[in-house]
C-alpha cells in the first residue's frame, strides 16, 4: 500500500478518448488506436462481431496517422489529417457511416466523399454525424427523421452533404445528440436543429427544426463550447459559465430539480468554477473545471456519475480520483464515463455489461477505476492485445434476415420505470433488435 507501480508497457501518451452507447475508443501517441466493449455491429473495427472486455489495438489503421477519433452510439469515426481522410465503421443503418449505403462495416473504411477535405472536428450522435471543415463549413449524414441533418428535409443521407445555413457563417464546433444537433459559431452564437420535443434545441418551444436556427443570445454572452446528451444540450460561455437546456427527467440539466428548460439556463451551482470541458451522456452530464476538478449529475443507475452510489443527482457533485489527480479529458457514453488524468491514467465507471469499462470483466462500477492497460500507474497485469483483422475483408453483408427483428413504435418514455436496456428507443422509432 502507498507504493505506485508503473506500467512499463505504456510508453505512450493518451491523446484522445471517446465513448459510444456500449463501446469505448482511445487514441494513443505513436498512432495506436484501441477499442473495447460491445462489438456486435462492428463498431470496434476488429473485423468481427465480438465484444472485447479489455483494450485491443485496432491494427487496421496502423500507419494511417490518425489524429482524432469519435464514437457514435454503435459506430466509430477516425480522421487522418496528413492523409485528409475520414474513416468509419460499425452499424451502417440509415447511412450513418457515409459510404453511400446502409451496410455494416467491421473494418475501418474511408468515406470517399470527404477525401481531401481538411476537417476541424467531427461529432456523432445516435444515428447521424456532423463534420466541420477548417473553413467552418459543416457537412452532415445519416439518419434525418427529425431534421437533425439540417438539410431542410427529413430524408436520410447516405453520404455527407453541406448544411447551407452555415455558408458564410463559420462554425467553431458541433455536437450531436440522439436526434438533434447543435453548433457554436466562431462569433459565439449557438444554433440548434432536429428533434426538439423537450426544448433541447434551446429555441423556447418543443418543435422540430429542419434547418439550423440561432438560439437567442443571453445578454450578449458568447458561447465557446457545446455538447449534446441524448435529449439535452450543454453550452459554455467564453468566461467559463455553463448553461444547460432540454430534458431533465433524471436531473441531467443540474439545476436542482427535474424540470425541462426550453432555453439555455445558467447552472448556478458551478457559477464560481470556470468550466473548460463538457460531455453529455444518455441521461447524465459531466463537466471539468479549469483547475482539473470533475463534476457529474443526472441519471446514475449504473454508477455513471462516479460518486460511489447509484442515486440520480439533479445538482453537480464532485468526482474524486486517487491522489487528487486532475482531469484533462472527459467523455460520456450512454451509460458509462471515461476520463484521462494529468498523470496519463485512464479511468472508467458506470455500466460494464459489454466490457466497455475496459477492466477485463462485465461488472458495473460506481467509482472511477483505472484501466490498467492504458494507464501509467496501472499495475501492468493487463497488456494491450492486437486484433488480427484483415483490412481487405472490411465489409459485412447488409442482409439482416435472421439477425434482427423490427420492433415498431416502442415508447420508452411512457414506460413505468426505465430498465436501461439497449432495447430502449425513441418514440415512434423503428430499431433493429437482436433476436
Amino acid at each position: 500500500m502507498g507504493t505506485e507501480q508503473k506500467n512499463d508497457q505504456l510508453a505512450t501518451d493518451i491523446l484522445l478518448i471517446s465513448a459510444g452507447a456500449s463501446h469505448s475508443v482511445a487514441l494513443l501517441s505513436g498512432n495506436i488506436i484501441c477499442s473495447w466493449g460491445r462489438g456486435e455491429d462492428g463498431q470496434l473495427g476488429h473485423g468481427d462481431a465480438e465484444d472485447r472486455f479489455s483494450p485491443v489495438q485496432l491494427t487496421a489503421l496502423d500507419g494511417h496517422e490518425v489524429n482524432s477519433i469519435t464514437c457514435g452510439a454503435d459506430h466509430t469515426l477516425a480522421y487522418s489529417e496528413p492523409r485528409l481522410q475520414v474513416y468509419s465503421w460499425g452499424w451502417g443503418d440509415f447511412g450513418r457511416l457515409g459510404h453511400g449505403n446502409s451496410s455494416d462495416v467491421f473494418i475501418p473504411q474511408p468515406i470517399k466523399t470527404l477525401g481531401t477535405v481538411k476537417i476541424k472536428q467531427i461529432a456523432c450522435g445516435d444515428s447521424h454525424c456532423l463534420a466541420v471543415t477548417m473553413d467552418g463549413e459543416v457537412s452532415s449524414w445519416g439518419r434525418n427523421q427529425n431534421g437533425q441533418l439540417g438539410l431542410n428535409t427529413t430524408e436520410d443521407s447516405l453520404i455527407p452533404q453541406k448544411i447551407q445555413t452555415f455558408q458564410g457563417v463559420p462554425v467553431k464546433m458541433v455536437a450531436a445528440g440522439a436526434e438533434h444537433s447543435a453548433a457554436v459559431t466562431e462569433a459565439g452564437d449557438v444554433y440548434g436543429w432536429g428533434w426538439g420535443r423537450y426544448g433541447n434545441l434551446g429555441l423556447g418551444d418543443r418543435s422540430d427544426r429542419l434547418v439550423p436556427e440561432k438560439v437567442s443570445p443571453i445578454d450578449g454572452i458568447k458561447m465557446t463550447l457545446v455538447a449534446c446528451g441524448w435529449r439535452h444540450t450543454i453550452t459554455v460561455t467564453d468566461s467559463g459559465s455553463i448553461y444547460t437546456y432540454g430534458w431533465s427527467k433524471y436531473g441531467q440539466l443540474g439545476h436542482g430539480d427535474f424540470e425541462d428548460h426550453p432555453t439555455p439556463y445558467k447552472l448556478e451551482a458551478l457559477s464560481d468554477k470556470p468550466i473548460s470541458q463538457i460531455s453529455g451522456g444518455w441521461r447524465h452530464t459531466m463537466a471539468v473545471t479549469s483547475d482539473g476538478k470533475l463534476y457529474g449529475w443526472g441519471w446514475n443507475k449504473f454508477g455513471q456519475v462516479g460518486v460511489g452510489d447509484n442515486v440520480d443527482r439533479c445538482s453537480p457533485v464532485q468526482v474524486v480520483f486517487p491522489h487528487d489527480q486532475k482531469v484533462v479529458q472527459i467523455c460520456c457514453g450512454w451509460r458509462h464515463t471515461l476520463a484521462v488524468t494529468e498523470k496519463n491514467n485512464v479511468f472508467s465507471w458506470g455500466r460494464g455489461t459489454n466490457g466497455q469499462l475496459g477492466h477485463g470483466d462485465s461488472a458495473d462500477r460506481n467509482l472511477p477505476t483505472i484501466i490498467d492497460a492504458l494507464s501509467t500507474d496501472g499495475p501492468g497485469t493487463q497488456k494491450i492485445e492486437s486484433s488480427k483483422a484483415n483490412p481487405s475483408a472490411g465489409k459485412i453483408s447488409g442482409s439482416l434476415l435472421g439477425k434482427y427483428a423490427v420492433v415498431p413504435d416502442e415508447n420508452v418514455e411512457s414506460s413505468a420505470g426505465d430498465s436501461g436496456g439497449d432495447a430502449s428507443v425513441p418514440e415512434n422509432d423503428v430499431k433493429r433488435l437482436r433476436v
